[in-house]
């Protein structure tokens, strides 16, 4: 078991690494394939193009390609993001900056939507054809035809602009947890409820199919309790795709989570994002997406973690 373990772990890090180096590359070719360059970006039509020329040999621009690649690799792999072109800060601390109000919508998007989808989908599952499972096919099909920022600002109208219960724009204090979490309730709404008709559809599919199985035949021919039969043999057989969706979702929110920030005019990564690609910001964009990618990997690593808790024997057959 150790040893199927220790192997198991090292093939996943060494597709980490192979996973993590192939998006980074792409990143930075395909940036690099866009018209224009920082140096064009920020100053435009305002300088000659002798000084356009003069800031890109400054920026390390003029250098061949392969070059830059070098140095950027080289400079990831000492754990060095390296300086914001168009800021000239170190981009290291400007996703320090931005992280919490990103982390705050997505964390609170998946608390919700799993506190709305799981249950509702359950007893969607457990009473089909009755008018839960109608109102639950409803609501589920509603928010899949719309899109999260459609839906922040729907919400953004009655309870912000109307009754002001809410603020409007901002993130709140990094520094404060109750002011970040204030500021993110409607955006984690905005995402969470989006999440919840998935999730309501995908439980409700999942109970459905386990309660036909013929283990859970068998249980009840043997008298077992109709609660225990669904807590001990359904409800823990439906967390593997369950945990499989949230894994997944998690990964998708927080691409999500930046038209949502753009709606709300927050602070984060999508404002980080929008200004990179504005300002061809080549080091800021590279390293958020460096961010992503190494962040789906931990995802969907602790994804794995999750499975072996849930069911031992997946554990044996990974």
């Amino acid at each position: 078991m150790q040893q199927l373990s220790s192997a198991m772990l090292a093939k996943r890090a060494l597709r980490a690494v192979v996973t993590l180096w192939l998006a980074v590359t792409f990143v930075f070719l395909a940036l690099r394939t866009i018209p224009g360059d920082a140096a064009d970006a920020l100053m435009g039509q305002q300088m000659s193009a002798e000084g356009v020329e003069l800031l890109r040999r400054q920026m390390g621009l003029d250098q061949p390609l392969l070059t830059q690649y070098l140095v950027f690799i080289g400079d990831v792999l000492r754990g060095d993001l390296g300086l914001s072109l168009a800021l000239g800060k170190p981009v290291s601390e400007l996703i320090l900056q931005v992280a919490p109000f990103t982390a705050a919508v997505v964390i609170g998007a998946l608390v919700i939507g799993s506190a709305i989808g799981v249950p509702l989908g359950i007893l969607a599952g457990r009473r089909q054809n009755s008018w839960i499972d109608a109102v639950a096919r409803t609501i589920s099909l509603t928010g899949l035809v719309i899109p999260g920022f459609v839906i922040g600002i729907l919400l953004m109208i009655p309870f912000a602009v109307w009754l002001g219960w809410f603020p409007v724009v901002g993130g709140g204090d990094a520094g404060n947890l109750g002011s970040l979490l204030y500021y993110a309730i409607l955006p984690s709404l905005a995402g969470g409820l989006g999440m919840a008709a998935y999730l309501t559809r995908l439980t409700r599919a999942v109970v459905l199919d386990l309660i036909r199985e013929d283990f859970v035949r068998t249980a009840r021919a043997k008298g077992v309790a109709e609660g225990t039969i669904f807590y001990r043999h359904v409800l823990r057989n439906a967390l593997v795709p369950i945990v499989t969706f949230l894994g997944l979702y998690a990964i998708v929110m927080i691409g999500d989570s930046i038209a949502i920030e753009i709606v709300f005019s927050r602070p984060g990564f999508g404002r980080l994002i929008m200004g990179g690609i504005a300002q061809r910001d080549y080091t800021v964009l590279q390293s958020v997406l460096l961010v992503y990618v190494l962040t789906a990997i931990i995802i969907n690593f602790a994804v794995d973690l999750l499975y072996s808790w849930i069911d031992p024997r997946i554990r044996l057959t990974a």
